[in-house]
C-alpha cells in the first residue's frame, strides 16, 4: 500500500506517469521538462500563462528551474520496479498495488506474481510459460486452441485439432520443446560456424585500427620531416640572405671610403686653386697695364698650381715639357715654345701667359688649362674643352666660337672625366649567392631524411645484360641494338634484351629516377634476383617474381605476373619516379610532369631482396638519372 502511494505522488499531473526530468513553477508544483514546456507553448498565444495544477496566472513564460532531489527519487523508484530478472507486465490480481509477474498461465490467460503463483493450480493443462501480455500468439487462429505441436513440413505451430482434423492431417508433427531443441541444436551449429568467422573478422578490424594507426604515425612523421626539412631550409635561405647583406654592405663602405678620399683631394685642389683665381681675376681686372706687368714680373717664377703653355720665364713645371723651354722645371709634356710656364698637363702649340688644367692644342698664350682647348687662344684660363680663338678666357665648360675675355661656366661637356672610382661588385654577390645555393642544396640531399632515400650510386649491371642490350661507360644507359655485344656467358645473362641493376634492396625506403625513349617499347621496375633468364617468362612484369611499367607505342601499363593494367589518360612525361616502400610492400610508379602524377602503386609481401629491372625492345632505350 505504501508502495502504491509512493507511486502516486510520483506521478505527473499531465502524463500521469513517474516524472521525467521533473521541474518546478514558481507555485511549487512539479512537472515533466516535456509536459510543462508543450502546455506552456499551448498557452503561449493567448496572452498569459498558468500553472495547469492550481492555475496560478503569469504575466510572463515561467522560469523552469529542474528539481533534482524530485528527479533523483523518481529515477530511483522507477529502476526499482524493475529488478533483475522481472519484466514490465503486472500481475493480474495485484490491482491495488501493481507487482510484476513472474509466469503467465496459457490456460487461464493470466499472470502472476510470486505469491500468486504458489496458489495456482500445478495440472498440466495449466501450462506455465514466462510472463507475456499477448495470449493470442500462443493460440491456433482457427481453433482458439493452444499451440502445442509443430509441424516440419509446413514450419507452423499447430493445436490439436490442427493435428486430427484440420490441414495438417497425416502430417508428421513434434512437441513444441523437441521440435524447439533441434532447432536450438541447428542454431548451435550454426553458431559454431559464426563464431570462427566474427572472431576472424574481429581481428582483420583490429589489424585494420593497427594499419590505421600506423599509417598516422607514419604520416605524423613525414610531416614533422617535411617540416624540419623547410625549418632549416627557411634558417640555410636566412643565413645566405645575411651573408649577402654584409658582403653588401662591406661593399657599400668600401666604395664609399674611397669616393670620399677622392672627394677630400678634389676639395683641397679646389681650394687651393681658389686664390689663385682671385689673383688672376684681380690682374685681369686692374686698369693700369704698367701695374699689371709689374705683378705678372714679381710672380714670375712663383710655383702655380694651373698648367701653362706657350713662351714662359721662370716657370715651375708640374708636366712634362716637349720644344725649346728656358728656365722650365716640368714634371708634365709641354709641346711648343714655352718660356717661364706652370703646366700639369700637356700643352701644344705656342702659349703666353695661360693657366691651364687640360690639355690645349693649338696657338695659345699664357693659358692655364684642365681640360683640353683648341685653337688661339690668349690669357685664358680654361677647366674645360675650348674651341676656337679665345683670348683672356676663364672656361669651366666646353665653348666654341671665338670668345674673348670671358668667364665661363656654361655649357659642361657631357663627357667630362669622372676620376675612377670603385663600383658594387654585383659578379661577386651573385658568385656568393649561386655558391651558398649550391652548399645549400648539397647538404640538403645529404643530410635531410627525406632525400636521403635516394637511390644514389645505382648502375646498371652489365653481367645481367642481354647481348641486345648496350649499357653505357658510365652503366646508366641501356639501349638496344640490333648488333650482338657477345658478352661473356655468365648464369646471370638474360636472353631477352634485359638488364637488372647492381645494387639490391632488402629493407628500408628507396627512391630512383628514369627516363625512356618515347618509341619503341620498354619496362622499368623491379625483380628478385633470382628471375628466370631464359623463356618470354623471364620479362619483367611477365612473372611473379617482378613488378614493372610498361610503354609500348605511347600506351602505359602496370604489369606483374602476366597481368597488365592499362594505365588511364595519356602522359606527357618521359620521366618516371620509383619509391619502393620494403618492409610496407609497396611500389609506386610517379609520372614527373607538372604536377608531379600518381600512375600506380603494388601492394606485396617481399620475401627476396629486390634490385632494379630495364627492359628495352627495339628503337628504345631507358636511362637511370641523377
Amino acid at each position: 500500500m505504501a508502495f502504491a502511494d509512493l507511486r502516486e505522488e510520483l506521478n505527473c499531473s499531465l502524463c500521469l506517469d513517474i516524472y521525467t526530468q521533473p521541474v518546478m513553477l514558481p507555485c511549487g508544483h512539479n512537472f515533466c521538462q516535456g509536459c510543462i514546456g508543450r502546455a506552456l507553448d499551448a498557452q503561449g498565444g493567448s496572452g498569459g500563462y498558468s500553472c495547469p495544477e492550481c492555475r496560478a496566472e503569469y504575466q510572463k513564460r515561467p522560469a523552469l528551474p529542474r528539481n533534482r532531489t524530485l528527479g533523483n527519487i523518481a529515477e530511483r523508484f522507477h529502476s526499482a520496479e524493475l529488478e533483475p530478472g522481472e519484466t514490465g507486465i503486472p500481475c493480474t490480481y495485484c490491482v491495488i498495488s501493481p507487482v510484476h509477474a513472474v509466469k503467465s498461465c496459457l490456460l487461464c490467460e493470466t499472470s502472476m506474481c510470486g505469491v500468486h503463483l504458489k496458489v495456482h493450480s500445478e495440472s498440466e493443462e495449466h501450462v506455465l510459460t514466462e510472463p507475456t501480455a499477448s495470449f493470442e500468439n500462443r493460440k491456433c487462429s482457427t481453433h482458439k486452441e493452444l499451440l502445442k505441436y509443430y509441424c516440419p513440413q509446413d514450419g507452423a505451430c499447430i493445436c490439436v485439432s490442427c493435428c486430427l482434423a484440420g490441414e495438417h492431417r497425416g502430417h508428421k508433427v513434434e512437441p513444441l520443446s523437441e521440435a524447439s531443441e533441434k532447432k536450438k541444436e541447428k542454431l548451435r551449429k550454426v553458431l559454431e560456424k559464426l563464431s570462427p568467422e566474427r572472431e576472424e573478422t574481429e581481428g582483420q578490424i583490429q589489424r585494420l585500427q593497427e594499419r590505421r594507426k600506423e599509417l598516422q604515425e607514419k604520416a605524423a612523421g613525414v610531416t614533422e620531416q617535411i617540416n624540419a626539412l623547410f625549418r632549416d631550409i627557411r634558417e640555410r635561405l636566412s643565413l645566405l640572405e645575411e651573408q649577402l647583406h654584409i658582403q653588401l654592405s662591406m661593399q657599400k663602405v668600401m666604395v664609399s671610403l674611397e669616393v670620399w678620399d677622392l672627394i677630400r683631394e678634389l676639395e683641397i685642389k679646389k681650394d687651393e686653386m681658389s686664390p689663385k683665381i682671385r689673383h688672376i681675376e684681380e690682374l685681369c681686372n686692374m686698369a693700369d697695364p704698367l701695374a699689371v706687368l709689374q705683378e705678372q714680373w714679381e710672380s714670375e717664377g712663383a710655383d702655380t698650381g694651373g698648367r701653362v703653355e706657350g713662351d714662359t720665364e721662370g716657370a715651375d713645371n708640374e708636366s712634362r715639357v716637349e720644344g725649346d723651354t728656358e728656365g722650365a722645371d716640368t714634371e708634365g709634356r709641354v709641346e711648343g715654345d714655352t718660356e717661364g710656364a706652370d703646366t700639369e698637363g700637356r700643352v701644344e702649340g705656342d702659349t703666353e701667359r695661360a693657366d691651364n688644367e687640360g690639355r690645349v692644342e693649338g696657338d695659345t698664350e699664357g693659358a692655364d688649362n684642365e681640360g683640353r682647348v683648341e685653337g688661339d687662344t690668349e690669357g685664358a684660363d680654361n677647366e674645360g674643352r675650348v674651341e676656337g680663338d679665345t683670348e683672356g678666357a676663364d672656361n669651366e665648360g666646353r665653348e666654341e666660337g671665338d670668345t674673348e675675355g670671358a668667364d665661363n661656366e656654361g655649357r659642361q661637356n657631357d663627357d667630362t672625366k669622372v676620376p675612377a672610382v670603385g663600383d658594387v661588385d654585383v659578379g661577386l654577390i651573385l658568385g656568393t649567392l649561386s655558391a651558398g645555393l649550391h652548399r645549400f642544396l648539397n647538404s640538403l640531399r645529404v643530410n635531410s631524411k627525406l632525400c636521403r632515400q635516394e637511390a644514389s650510386g645505382m648502375q646498371l649491371d652489365i653481367n645481367t645484360a642481354g647481348n641486345y642490350v648496350a649499357v653505357s661507360g658510365d652503366g646508366k644507359t641501356a639501349t638496344w641494338t640490333q648488333v650482338n655485344q657477345h658478352y661473356p656467358k655468365t648464369p646471370q645473362r638474360f636472353m631477352f634484351s634485359q638488364v637488372l641493376s647492381s645494387m639490391s634492396f632488402c629493407s628500408g625506403q628507396h627512391y630512383w629516377e628514369v627516363e625512356g625513349s618515347a618509341s619503341g617499347g620498354w619496362r622499368v621496375g623491379v625483380a628478385y634476383p633470382t628471375i628466370e633468364r631464359q623463356g618470354e617468362c623471364s620479362v619483367s612484369g611477365s612473372n611473379a617474381k617482378s613488378w614493372s611499367l610498361s610503354m609500348y607505342h605511347r600506351e602505359y601499363s602496370v604489369r606483374h605476373d602476366r597481368t597488365a593494367t592499362m594505365l588511364p589518360g595519356k602522359l606527357s612525361s618521359q620521366r618516371f619516379g620509383i619509391f619502393l616502400d620494403y618492409e610496407a610492400g609497396r611500389l609506386s610508379f610517379y609520372e614527373l610532369s607538372e604536377p608531379i602524377r600518381h600512375l600506380h602503386t603494388f601492394s606485396a609481401s617481399f620475401t627476396e631482396p629486390l634490385c632494379a629491372s630495364f627492359y628495352v625492345s627495339i628503337n628504345s632505350w631507358v636511362k637511370l638519372r641523377n
